[in-house]
């Protein structure tokens, strides 16, 4: 029998999703006796070269002739962005079809809104491919961890800021140097802005969150900090106390109050995720029965992505083959857990200082870490041209509050330039 799917967009992502349906087809079939076919597909121009040649898939430029046919009853959205793909979703859950989507901006802003429609037509929608591509990571969360309690999400999760930090550490590049080496190769768009600033990341922190720790999250709920000021210097100084620069998505469930950030972050050598490199992206979870686990992968791409479309795709036509509904129960209760700002954390700090190289002036910079009970763990001071030195200082743990207020102090004091401070992720909390 066959399931015909309606497939809204065919750029990049739509075009991998169409190839993959058909060479898993006849496997699906043999495991469900359900067949995909993707039978319509809404594009804006007809003609347009797409990298896939249509054989039996219908091509539209009407969105009516996918969400109006009542033989499709699952439609795929990889249009992306926010409309029309809200509009066009929140009618295909209301007309009781079951939705796919990769839109990761959609379903972190407004995922209440499109969990709820979705529960009150009795419809299932998917969107697994919204946070990490290849990477199996809300399944898990929501199936196989669920005997957990996640305490800990902690994940490098934009694969062009880890590439380009990659190559800041491996090659010496300065960030605009291994931003316009992104941009050559096609990990970076034309306007970087929501990858390097970390918007990308506080979306896809945020739907993690949601789900691994049972309540709904906002944008607004995530502290974000993007990687532009990170330099050369500081990935240097970072390599040679023993640690590396990753922009770290970081959610922490302490007794029911939530902790969400996105910011450059030095990580230990010896911690998993200091490891990945280049585009990849990996999630490190902690569960109270499960202990530590690393999800490890690509979280980007036409054929990675579209492996976890296909993915929800197949689980949708089980579900149907078994008359049941995927349900996100945490969106339905209207649980809000509270956030607490991130700076009542305890982290280590790193400091890099620009300061004018004579006597004294050293020791002003120790007396204040004295005066505020700030103990130093690692100290480097280099001369740098213009007779000035930089003081590089990772302090041990300290609230993050407290580390505003040292480098606030810093700023104040004649002779001193405070030019980074970023928190060390630790290697065992």
């Amino acid at each position: 029998m066959r399931i015909p799917i309606g497939l809204l967009g065919c750029g990049t992502v739509g075009a991998g999703v169409v190839s993959l349906v058909r060479r898993r087809a006849d496997r699906v079939a043999d495991m469900t006796g359900l067949c995909p076919v993707v039978q319509q597909i809404l594009v804006r121009d007809p003609h347009k070269d797409r990298g896939v040649h249509f054989e039996h898939e219908q091509l539209t430029t009407s969105a009516e002739d996918i969400l109006g046919d009542p033989d499709i009853q699952i439609v795929v959205e990889t249009i992306g962005g926010i409309e029309p793909a809200r509009t066009y979703i929140l009618e295909a859950l209301t007309r009781k079809k079951h939705v796919v989507t990769a839109n990761k901006d959609l379903i972190a802003l407004h995922g209440p809104e499109i969990l709820q429609t979705a529960a009150a037509n009795g419809v299932s929608i998917l969107f697994e491919a919204s946070v990490g591509g290849a990477i199996p990571l809300l399944g898990p969360l929501q199936e196989n961890l669920t005997a957990n309690e996640v305490t800990d999400l902690k994940g490098i999760i934009n694969g062009t800021t880890n590439f380009i930090l990659s190559k800041m550490t491996e090659e010496g590049l300065d960030f605009d140097e291994a931003l316009a080496l992104a941009q050559e190769l096609g990990y970076a768009e034309a306007d970087p802005s929501s990858d390097v600033d970390g918007l990308d990341a506080a979306r896809k922190l945020v739907i993690l969150a949601s789900i691994a720790f049972h309540t709904e999250v906002h944008l607004s709920d995530v502290r974000v900090e993007g990687i532009r000021h990170v330099t050369a210097s500081d990935v240097r100084y970072a390599d040679e106390a023993g640690y590396v620069i990753k922009l770290l998505a970081d959610g922490r469930d302490r007794n029911g109050r939530l902790s969400l950030s996105v910011r450059p972050t030095l990580i230990p050598k010896s911690h998993p995720l200091a490891h990945v490199s280049d585009a990849f992206n990996a999630l490190f979870v902690r569960g109270d029965a499960a202990g530590d686990l690393m999800f490890f992968g690509r979280g980007a791409g036409r054929m990675p992505t579209a492996s976890a479309v296909v993915g929800d795709i197949i689980a949708l036509v089980r579900n149907l083959k078994l008359g049941v509904v995927t349900s996100w129960p945490y969106a339905l209760a209207g649980s809000r857990k509270p956030v607490v700002d991130f700076e009542d954390d305890l982290y280590k700090f790193y400091f890099r200082l620009l300061a004018a190289d004579q006597p004294g002036v050293f020791a002003q910079v120790a007396h204040l870490f004295g005066e505020l009970r700030v103990s130093m763990e690692t100290v480097l001071q280099k001369r740098v041209a213009g007779g000035q030195a930089e003081i590089v200082i990772v302090s041990h743990e300290i609230p993050g509050r407290l580390a505003h207020d040292l480098a606030t102090r810093l700023r104040s004091m004649p002779h001193i330039a405070v030019e980074a401070v970023m928190p060390v992720e630790p290697v065992n909390e």
